[in-house]
């Protein structure tokens, strides 16, 4: 949502250029919940006038351009292994379906989110850079 946004510290807008860049000839594999999440942060920013429907059309026209392919298991591991890591790292069950994707598909993990990134780390998955 940086690239929506461009706010943040310089440190976090660096780091989601270098995501950015990272997807342009890849794909990302999302949890089948993120555009849920996308669509409400839009709405919420929209509604508090942080951005206006146009922002948003050119974001989502940008995300359309991107390879993101959503995660069809998402729903089935929601209730059994999302559950146990959302626990096990105290992270919300949006933020655990993130990890247990990573875990299940081998995958890195882009995000800015610190308790997220803590608990990759100790689950020892790798972390975009």
């Amino acid at each position: 949502m940086r690239w929506c946004f461009g706010d943040g510290k310089p440190a976090e807008l660096a780091y989601a250029g270098k995501v950015l860049d990272a997807l342009r000839g890849t794909f990302a594999q999302v949890p089948a919940i993120w555009g849920l999440e996308v669509a409400n942060v839009l709405a919420r920013a929209e509604d508090r006038g942080l951005i206006t429907e146009a922002r948003s059309e050119a974001f989502l026209a940008l995300l359309r351009r991107m390879r993101i392919e959503a995660d069809t298991e998402t729903f089935a591991q929601s209730l059994g292994a999302t559950l146990q890591l959302a626990r096990r790292y105290r992270l919300s069950s949006y933020d655990a379906a993130y990890l247990e994707l990573a875990l299940r598909e081998g995958l890195a993990l882009a995000t800015l989110d610190e308790d997220l990134r803590k608990a990759a780390k100790r689950a020892g998955v790798p972390m975009v850079t």
